[in-house]
């Protein structure tokens, strides 16, 4: 009982962070290897609590109108399909190469917006090009395989992506991305679960404390803002950068 409660306060804060800047799984998927189940199972199980978390998440940020439902019909395909992609290949390569692909990305990606000061605190959306709609397929497609095939940092690839393509504040971006993060999500969980990773056992009463999360942390991002988002983003980022590093080197 001890370890499940441990579990399920690690979804909650986990969901809560994932719910405004990505990330959640720094925090559940170690609490779930802490159980002693073998790495595979711990992302299916992850994947099936993340997945309700995304969902609570997506519908809060649904009701309070930051959706942008004309471009996430043009653009959720798009991360399904990536995430499938990412899924079915993830056992046939090696992960090395991309892991330190990654760490220099989410690094750039954090240094860049730490030094741009008024990055994503002022929504400057305006309708979409042709073109700037075919690179927003092409970055879902890619952050869905890379959601499916390894995980970490997606959120955080998404906002950056949706603030730089389309001009959303770090709020909507948050909001839009969680929607596409639950796209790849969904469509994840579905190949986890035909192959039998998710232990059920951990995974429903995680996915109850990460809906809960996810809500807390959706509050807190559409009541307090841009500005409350930006500097978590941030440390979110840096932390992601220096765990991987560590996982890698160490």
């Amino acid at each position: 009982m001890v370890t499940l409660f441990i579990i399920c306060l690690a979804g909650f804060f986990a969901a809560l962070v994932d719910s405004m800047v990505g990330g959640g799984g720094l925090i559940s998927v170690p609490a779930l290897l802490a159980t002693g189940i073998p790495t595979h199972l711990a992302l299916g199980t992850n994947k099936f609590a993340s997945s309700t978390g995304a969902i609570s998440s997506a519908y809060h940020y649904f009701k309070s109108g930051n959706l942008n439902k004309k471009m996430l019909i043009r653009l959720v395909p798009f991360s399904l399909i990536g995430s499938a992609i990412g899924v079915n290949v993830v056992l046939g390569l090696n992960p090395d190469f991309l892991k330190a692909m990654i760490i220099f990305l989410v690094a750039i990606i954090g240094i860049y917006t730490l030094v741009n000061k008024n990055l994503g605190l002022v929504d400057h959306y305006k309708e979409p090009s042709g073109l700037t709609y075919m690179k927003g397929r092409l970055v879902a497609i890619l952050i869905g395989f890379y959601d499916g095939f390894f995980g970490p940092g997606t959120g955080s690839f998404l906002i950056f992506s949706l603030i730089k393509l389309f001009g959303f504040d770090f709020k909507k971006a948050a909001a839009n991305g969680k929607v596409l993060n639950l796209a790849s999500n969904l469509s994840a969980l579905f190949l986890f679960l035909i192959n039998g990773k998710v232990v059920l056992y951990y995974a429903v009463p995680m996915a109850i404390s990460m809906m809960i999360g996810a809500r807390v942390g959706t509050h807190l991002a559409v009541t307090k803002g841009s500005k409350f988002i930006k500097p978590i983003f941030v440390i979110v980022s840096f932390t992601l950068v220096a765990k991987m590093a560590v996982e890698m080197f160490v």
